[in-house]
């Protein structure tokens, strides 16, 4: 949305938009809980979290909410998977370019043994584990997520060199349950359940989103209300369709989004069949 229309509504940012700053975001009690644990534990104990629920949640606004928490600690390395269905030498050329060390996909022996001397250094260092961030990890390859596991730790497994976070659907958890991944998913100490939401809480995080973009009163009350109960539970689908709205309301240049509005675009449209005697 370009800053006339912005201005047209008052507005700092469009309020629905994927690409929010982050001071924006909506945090639930449930999401603060988590990232306070991976901040006071995980970090500085290691080892593996884990992010599940259906898709339009909120998944990925918390693991990008996390980047930005954890990215404010001193000397912390943090690094994002962005090609979690590659095989398991993609996954070693990624890793060498996340933790600057040159890899030779074809010597894994000495991929894995560069990568735990790095992240030794890091951790002597800081005593902060460095933290990997992995978004839809259900496309992970099972043979990369194991091992993920043993690359990050040592000592017979007493000791952990790395915190990861996981984040996917219901097929992660089904994955993690295969015979060859219980190992990994035994490990997980910490977990994240993302639900679908109450009406209440979509209707708090349209109020916190409208409040920060600058406009409260963007839209009507009976509007905000209307919209908690089509988004059916669904973080995604309440922004979705208020962006509709929205830039409706701007190419036509309405003062104020309301139920009006929402009839135009989503109502159910009147039969046009013809009344009999």
């Amino acid at each position: 949305m370009n800053k006339k229309l912005l201005a047209l509504y008052g507005l700092k940012w469009n309020p629905f938009s994927a690409d929010l700053p982050v001071e924006a975001l909506y945090v639930t009690p449930k999401v603060e809980s988590f990232c306070w644990r991976v901040e006071q534990g995980l970090i500085r104990e290691g080892g593996f979290a884990l992010i599940t629920g259906d898709p339009g949640t909120g998944k990925s606004v918390v693991l990008r909410m996390l980047a930005e928490r954890l990215g404010q600690l001193r000397d912390l390395t943090i690094g994002a998977i962005a090609h979690p269905s590659g095989n398991l030498a993609d996954f070693y050329r990624e890793m060498g370019d996340l933790f600057g060390v040159e890899l030779r996909p074809h010597n894994r022996w000495g991929g894995f043994k560069a990568l735990r001397e790095r992240w030794l250094a890091h951790l002597e260092g800081t005593l902060l584990r460095p933290v990997l961030l992995i978004d839809e990890a259900q496309e992970m390859n099972p043979t990369v997520l194991s091992e993920l596991r043993l690359l990050s730790s040592m000592h017979f497994d007493s000791r952990n060199l790395l915190s990861v976070v996981f984040a996917g659907d219901g097929r992660l958890n089904t994955k993690l349950r295969r015979d060859e991944l219980l190992p990994l998913g035994s490990r997980i100490r910490t977990r994240l359940i993302m639900e679908y939401a109450s009406r209440d809480e979509l209707a708090d995080c349209l109020s916190h989103l409208l409040t920060s973009a600058g406009n409260a009163h963007l839209m009507t009350v009976e509007l905000a209300a209307t919209l908690c109960d089509h988004a059916v539970g669904n973080y995604r689908v309440l922004t979705g369709m208020a962006a509709e709205l929205l830039a409706t309301a701007a190419q036509r240049e309405l003062t104020q989004l309301d139920e009006k509005l929402f009839l135009e675009l989503y109502g159910t449209p009147p039969s046009t069949s013809r009344k009999t005697a």
